[in-house]
């Protein structure tokens, strides 16, 4: 009788063991789709800079530099290898691409150009998207992050080598409020 129940203990801990591995693994692949899904649209991103800028060109030829500090965001966000580094590298690509649009306020006939903006709507677009995306990736890591520091999946997390994840954030120039003006 006592082999019996000391049988039925440890089914018991292997199966809240198993229980508790397996949700980890699921919230440790929900963080690694939802990272996936941010480099699709960061992807996307990357792609359309390139035609933002030739299209800029034509009519800011002599805004060298600031075409050429979009190329160089857009190179460093492509290299970056951990999300700390693309975090960054992105936010960079993002000041870089507001300096782009807003020299089409100098040039009224970038303005004007249809290339131009359905460029500017497909990146508005893709924004929105990465943002969402950011969202969706940052509350996945909170998930993972929290599991694996509660007890007693702490213990599994610690043997199995479960470890927290970084938030993709913002930097701290991008939280202030845009101004706007009419």
């Amino acid at each position: 009788m006592e082999f019996m129940v000391f049988l039925a203990i440890i089914v018991v801990v292997g199966l809240v063991v198993i229980l508790i591995y397996n949700r980890l693994v699921a919230l440790r692949q929900t963080t690694r789709q939802a990272w996936g899904d941010i480099d699709v649209q960061l992807k996307q991103r990357h792609d359309l800079v390139p035609n933002l800028v030739e299209t800029v060109k034509g009519y800011a030829a002599h805004e060298r530099e600031t075409l050429e500090n979009v190329v160089k965001a857009r190179q460093q966000a492509v290299d970056a290898g951990s999300v700390k580094d693309l975090a960054q590298a992105e936010n960079i690509l993002t000041g870089a691409l507001r300096q782009l649009f807003a020299l089409s306020e100098a040039y009224p006939d970038l303005k004007a150009n249809q290339n131009f903006l359905k460029l500017q709507n497909e990146l508005a677009d893709i924004e929105n998207k990465i943002a969402a995306a950011r969202r969706f990736f940052n509350n996945a890591v909170a998930e993972y992050n929290t599991a694996i520091e509660q007890f007693p999946a702490v213990v599994l997390a610690g043997m199995f080598g479960f470890t927290a994840k970084e938030f993709f954030e913002i930097a701290g120039g991008e939280r202030a409020v845009p101004s706007v003006s009419f």
